[in-house]
């Protein structure tokens, strides 16, 4: 398996992967494809932090990090949404959303990001050593089980003193 950045040529082949990897998940809208769209056209984009997982040539798998804010009244931190990752169906369960993930921290670090949040599984995020926003005094915009809330340092200390509210892309939103 080889992880590399996504190029525009593989933006329909990823929409398909997203829809399909999606299709029957418990807890989604079923329009991540959709929010993955508007991203790339977006400011919070970054191309070296949209990846694919190969397979024989064969896109199995895509991961998504962009720029989002955690906003107090007084100062303004940087950091990223983990929004989606996504896999094949039928390469579900094989380490390649694990891989994705690491990939994904590794890049963001190369690029001077301290850190990361997701809204994701409670159970399936801590083994990347993500820990509960909440922790670190960082809240949703929106009600959300607090377990399913979660950020990690992608250094040590990237997320002391940050705390506030994040403040997703206007695409989140849309």
């Amino acid at each position: 398996m080889i992880i590399r950045q996504e190029t525009k040529i593989d933006h329909k082949v990823v929409f398909n992967l997203i829809k399909s990897a999606f299709k029957n998940a418990e807890f989604a809208d079923h329009t991540e494809q959709f929010l993955v769209e508007k991203l790339r056209k977006s400011d919070a984009f970054i191309p070296e932090l949209s990846l694919v997982a190969e397979i024989d040539k064969k896109i199995v798998g895509h991961i998504l990090l962009t720029k989002l804010k955690v906003r107090n009244d007084v100062k303004e931190f940087d950091s990223l949404a983990l929004a989606p990752v996504s896999v094949l169906p039928e390469f579900q369960k094989k380490g390649i959303g694990a891989k994705l993930i690491v990939q994904s921290h590794e890049k963001a670090k190369k690029l001077g990001y301290k850190s990361v949040i997701v809204l994701g599984h409670e159970k399936y995020y801590p083994k990347f050593g993500y820990k509960q926003a909440h922790k670190f005094g960082i809240k949703l915009p929106f009600e959300v089980p607090k377990e399913n809330c979660m950020a990690i340092e992608l250094v040590k200390n990237g997320l002391k003193g940050v705390t506030g509210m994040v403040e997703y892309p206007k695409e989140f939103n849309e």
